[in-house]
């Protein structure tokens, strides 16, 4: 089965504290010539996805500022309370555009190659399965791709556990096998810089 004339967009998760960074903000902490944010933002920009957003919060002006023009910015008034906060604000941000499908991505995962995020969009438009997931080396990974039938219970998550409950139990997630180590690599610390 082939679903056609779908409309997958993109949610762009940068509203965290970096409390394991130090006193800096990892999303703005250069990363080879550029903030981290701006990498991956690019990176959703450089994929075949029609809509983009992104959800601040801690240092909001300054990530929206690092940010490219063409993301539609979303503050999250409760960023402190955990990123399920920010999945929800993403969710709301899909259902009022219509979207068929979400692709999630982490605003502290700069070297995602384009070419996984439009992977997840053609497995999810080729499909059945209504949750796509990235795995390299047989370790999944981020960004993840939910479809319209997960959004009210992405929204429903509490915790910082986002929707891995759902990877991890619902029988439409599937996992893909990419050839990019950048679903794996997130900046947590200074030492994970370049």
């Amino acid at each position: 089965m082939t679903r056609t004339d779908l409309t997958v967009g993109a949610v762009l998760l940068a509203a965290g504290r970096s409390e394991r960074f130090g006193r800096a903000n990892k999303l703005l902490a250069d990363y080879e010539g550029e903030p981290i944010v701006r990498r991956a933002a690019r990176t959703l920009l450089d994929a075949s996805l029609e809509d983009h957003i992104t959800v601040v919060g801690h240092e909001a002006a300054a990530v929206r500022d690092a940010l490219p023009d063409s993301f539609d910015i979303r503050y999250n008034d409760w960023y402190e309370d955990g990123q399920h906060t920010s999945v929800k604000e993403g969710v709301i941000a899909a259902h009022k555009r219509s979207w068929d499908a979400v692709v999630f991505a982490l605003g502290d995962m700069p070297v995602v190659a384009p070419e996984t995020v439009e992977c997840l969009r053609d497995t999810f438009e080729s499909g059945r399965e209504s949750i796509v997931v990235p795995a390299y080396d047989g370790k999944r990974g981020n960004p993840v791709l939910f479809g319209a039938a997960h959004f009210d219970t992405l929204a429903d998550v509490a915790g910082d556990q986002g929707g891995r409950r759902l990877i991890v139990t619902h029988p439409d997630a599937i996992q893909i096998a990419v050839d990019d180590p950048g679903v794996r690599h997130d900046v947590d610390r200074p030492g994970d810089l370049p």
